[in-house]
């Protein structure tokens, strides 16, 4: 077996140093917003989605042979996971949902392990396209359906479409106009902003505003939501509770996320690697995933995944190795250690915008063109 820690860093060009710590502190800031509303449609509270983004990134640079690609919270693990408590029964942020979430996870990474042992990257060459790119836009569509509510000032909707859109209903009686006006303001905000500055983070600029809405107008004293307050420091370390949890439903949930994960993470990393000329160890990168997911369930996080779009963010910028990754883990170490302060004053409906603009980036609409 020839394993290699930290690969992409043999012969390292100190030239690119510079670039890629620049590119490793964008992506810890983009990952801020993004990382936190995961968390929240997993089931968990926002400041596990930072947790997230500390340990199983650093893990994952460890071993990913991956030049170019990013870890962390992200949509298809969360949306299932937060799928999976809603067919339990589990009502998101209990006592409940922070033993399951964990356990899952956990699970997660012991299958991607499984399937390092068993060489089963071979088995990513049978999984078409068509049907990844339609799961992932199926999954990507019913999380924003879930998210309009929050828009409104309502909390977010669970269940199949038809209860989706009784929610969003029910949510339209007891509308916030000033929580839906900014929501729809931040989203159009985002969609323009990447059209005329692609390279502008401007998840992180509508994150400022939000922000800046509430320590300068109270937007919180007319009827808008504010993220819960947290206290700065690095995630505590736990031991997932085997026993709360039904094992059951775990195992299998855990299994459906990591065939997911290895699928979708596989696939984009060859993406990048074809585009950008260098090769990836494939059967390397599912260990990678494994050591992401498990250091995620001992934080108390939910499953961690490669990201396409802040991959892509990351090729922008001119990332080449994983020491951005590594700047990114730091990167939000530090945050954590003593600058939260700044999430009891985001308002929901922005949060919201900035996660439903960048699911709208993973619908596969191109490739659905495309095959028709």
């Amino acid at each position: 077996m020839n394993l290699q820690l930290f690969p992409t860093l043999k012969n390292y060009n100190l030239r690119n140093l510079p670039g890629d710590i620049f590119s490793g502190i964008i992506m810890a800031a983009v990952s801020i917003p993004i990382s936190m509303g995961y968390a929240q449609i997993s089931g968990i509270p926002a400041i596990y989605g930072l947790y997230g983004s500390v340990f199983p990134i650093l893990f994952f640079a460890l071993f990913s042979t991956s030049k170019q690609f990013i870890f962390g919270v992200d949509a298809a693990p969360a949306a299932i996971v937060g799928s999976a408590l809603a067919s339990l029964g589990i009502a998101a942020e209990s006592p409940d949902a922070l033993a399951c979430v964990p356990v899952i996870a956990f699970f997660a990474g012991l299958w991607l392990l499984l399937f390092y042992c068993l060489h089963a990257d071979r088995i990513v060459d049978f999984i078409s396209t068509p049907v990844m790119g339609g799961f992932i836009s199926g999954i990507s569509l019913t999380i924003i359906f879930m998210q309009i509510p929050k828009l409104m000032g309502s909390g977010a909707g669970s269940g199949e479409l038809p209860e989706l859109l009784h929610h969003i209903f029910l949510a339209a009686h007891s509308i916030s106009f000033l929580s839906l006006a900014m929501g729809i303001g931040a989203l159009l905000l985002i969609r323009i902003g990447k059209k005329i500055f692609p390279k502008l983070p401007m998840s992180i600029v509508i994150m400022i505003l939000g922000v800046l809405s509430t320590t300068c107008f109270h937007v919180q004293d007319h009827g808008v939501v504010l993220l819960q307050a947290v206290k700065p420091g690095l995630p505590s370390f736990i031991i997932p509770k085997f026993g709360d949890v039904a094992l059951t439903q775990a195992v299998g949930r855990g299994l459906m996320v990591a065939v997911v994960i290895m699928a979708e993470t596989l696939l984009a990393e060859n993406n990048f690697d074809f585009k950008n000329g260098y090769k990836l160890n494939d059967r390397q990168e599912i260990l990678a995933c494994a050591a992401g997911n498990i250091s995620a369930s001992f934080v108390g996080c939910c499953p961690v995944n490669g990201s396409i779009s802040r991959t892509s963010m990351n090729e922008q910028y001119g990332g080449t190795s994983q020491v951005v990754s590594l700047t990114a883990g730091i990167s939000m170490a530090v945050l954590l250690f003593g600058f939260t302060g700044f999430i009891g004053y985001l308002p929901v409906p922005v949060l919201t915008a900035i996660v439903i603009s960048a699911l709208m980036d993973v619908v596969e609409v191109h490739l659905a063109i495309r095959l028709y």
